[in-house]
């Protein structure tokens, strides 16, 4: 189904709508009001879009398809498109007179996850993994509410050029999910062959706040990451007679519980950090002791020093407990260079002038201050590499009445990776449309 064709009509609706009829009307209940008049006219293709890339999601490094209908969107509104920039990268720029250059991203790629939403738009697709394992793939994290907000903000600001001044860079992002994307788009010339931006702006939706809130962090707002893979090499036997093997299962174990001290002994209880073992693999019979045993790690943190010393005191731990063990050959301990991000730090003066401009735009109750996440992104790179201010806004995305119930009950209601994933579409998306149009209205505001 084609979206959002009759957008742009140069008699069209949208070309009788200016800034003053964004803006003019005063908040009143929900925090899409501003656009309310533009929104309303485009949100049936907005929740057709939205509906069409639930249904159909990519995982990393195989956004095609998706990378296709968002370079079909944006040209549709009159932007100039660049496809294949770093693998399945968008990039649209939107060009209106003088004035600085605002970057906005929305990352693309889905998740090997089984959906079990029950929706009638869930996703039923299927796809081999980049190791080649079949696999459920769905759009567990709302990177499909990023995309459909991304293009519902192209379409304001394409209408409405009457607010603003200055360049819109559009970017669509590959591979977040594997910290790939981002990295791929800059070494693929982003900032020389196109606009270089003056301040950097995405969204990203949660679940602890409810749908019709934007929320705004000051300063680290996403934990940076590393993935690590050890292999411990015992010497394996029969199960009946340990005594004449090397047991890398054992080894592998103890290590598990050591990794453990990292956290809780040798960083600084003022500082976040974690070390979390997610996979164990060993063995293949359960009277056969293997030759070896491997875990697989995720270690967060939020600053550099904190996370260069955590992964030495990993590649420490696992070097003790073979050499405790008596084994003949050192574990290897890999600290996969793909698969990496550093901390997200949305810098605190943009995040003061987003907070109070669009308080005054969405209203007071529909901003709110939310703690970092945990959770790691590749978002900060373009900002980070620019040398320009970035920030990632929150967007809640639990239906209000749902939240209220979760939160009296003392329980979370499904957050992102997760099977059972599912936004208040309609609330999250008019409201990402407007976080995004209105930030970006506020860093392009013409001179008086």
């Amino acid at each position: 189904m084609p979206v959002l064709k009759n957008l742009i009509h140069r008699k069209g609706v949208f070309a009788l709508l200016s800034a003053a009829a964004l803006f003019g009307t005063p908040f009143c209940s929900a925090a899409d009001a501003p656009f309310k008049p533009t929104l309303d006219a485009i949100y049936p293709s907005l929740d057709a879009l939205y509906q069409d890339l639930h249904r159909h999601p990519e995982l990393s490094l195989q956004e095609e398809k998706t990378a296709a209908k968002m370079a079909a969107q944006l040209r549709k509104l009159g932007l100039q498109v660049t496809e294949r920039v770093g693998g399945y990268g968008v990039v649209g720029v939107l060009r209106n007179g003088d004035g600085p250059t605002v970057m906005v991203r929305t990352d693309m790629d889905a998740l090997p996850i089984k959906e079990q939403t029950g929706l009638p738009y869930a996703s039923t697709v299927v796809a081999k993994a980049g190791n080649g394992d079949t696999t459920s793939v769905m759009h567990a994290c709302g990177h499909d509410i990023h995309m459909t907000s991304w293009v519902g903000a192209a379409a304001i600001l394409a209408a409405n050029k009457a607010g603003w001044r200055g360049t819109v860079v559009f970017v669509g992002q590959p591979a977040e999910e594997i910290l790939q994307g981002a990295k791929a788009m800059l070494k693929d010339g982003l900032l020389t062959r196109f606009p270089k931006p003056d301040f950097v702006l995405g969204i990203h939706d949660t679940n602890l706040i409810p749908a019709g809130q934007v929320g705004i962090v000051s300063g680290p707002a996403s934990a940076a990451s590393n993935s690590v893979d050890i292999t411990f090499y015992g010497k394996g036997g029969h199960g009946a007679a340990p005594h004449l093997g090397k047991d890398p299962v054992l080894i592998a174990a103890r290590a598990v519980v050591t990794l453990q001290s990292i956290v809780s002994r040798e960083v600084s209880p003022f500082e976040p950090a974690i070390v979390t073992v997610g996979t164990f693999h060993a063995g293949t019979k359960r009277n056969v002791i293997p030759d070896e045993a491997k875990l697989e790690l995720t270690v967060r943190s939020y600053k550099s020093e904190v996370q260069q010393h955590m992964l030495e005191a990993i590649a420490r731990i696992a070097k003790a407990e073979s050499a405790a063990a008596g084994t003949a050959r050192q574990p290897l301990v890999t600290v996969d260079p793909k698969e990496a991000s550093d901390v997200v730090i949305n810098d605190p003066a943009l995040a003061a002038r987003l907070g109070s401009s669009l308080k005054k735009s969405l209203g007071e109750a529909n901003v709110v201050p939310i703690a970092p996440s945990s959770a790691s992104e590749d978002f900060g790179e373009f900002g980070r590499v620019a040398k320009v201010p970035s920030i990632q806004l929150r967007l809640g995305m639990v239906e209000p009445k749902e939240y209220a119930a979760a939160k009296a009950a003392g329980k979370q209601t499904p957050g992102s990776h997760t099977a059972n994933f599912a936004p208040d579409r309609e609330r999250t998306i008019r409201t990402g449309v407007a976080a995004l149009a209105a930030s970006v209205m506020e860093l392009l505001k013409p001179a008086m």
